[in-house]
């Protein structure tokens, strides 16, 4: 029997725990339907139910094995709960999930994309910004 897994951090492809999903079925890139936030734990990141926006990430298609070795990974069901999302196509897929007590004080990863959670977002125009762009364009 096979599972659908939607990654959202660490087991996605190039991150340190890929290796967990990396002999699975790559289903391309997706993402969860509106109503989620993408928060940052240590080194890990972490789904939270609840949010206004959406998280990016992958998914696959796992066996129950596989699927068992990721739950023992994210220590579910006591650090992340495993159940079934809704994700933007209108398809649900199982994911891990914080709790929102859990969630509590740590960072959130502006616009869900954990790849992207240490971008520095360009600063908006303005008179300065203005300034300094034809500045340099000289």
């Amino acid at each position: 029997m096979n599972f659908r897994l939607f990654v959202y951090g660490t087991f996605m492809k190039g991150e340190r725990e890929h290796d967990l999903v990396a002999g699975s079925t790559p289903l391309g890139p997706a993402k969860t339907a509106k109503g989620f936030a993408l928060v940052e734990s240590r080194a890990l990141a972490g789904l939270v139910e609840g949010g206004d926006g959406a998280v990016i990430g992958e998914l696959y298609e796992i066996s129950y094995d596989t699927l068992r070795a990721c739950d023992k990974r994210r220590d579910s069901p006591t650090l992340f709960e495993r159940r079934e999302i809704p994700l933007e196509d209108g398809s649900v897929a199982h994911a891990y999930v914080l709790r929102q007590d859990q969630a509590r004080g740590l960072r959130r990863v502006r616009g869900g994309d954990w790849r992207q959670r240490f971008a520095v977002p360009k600063p908006e125009g303005g008179a300065l910004i203005e300034w300094a762009r034809a500045r340099h364009r000289r």
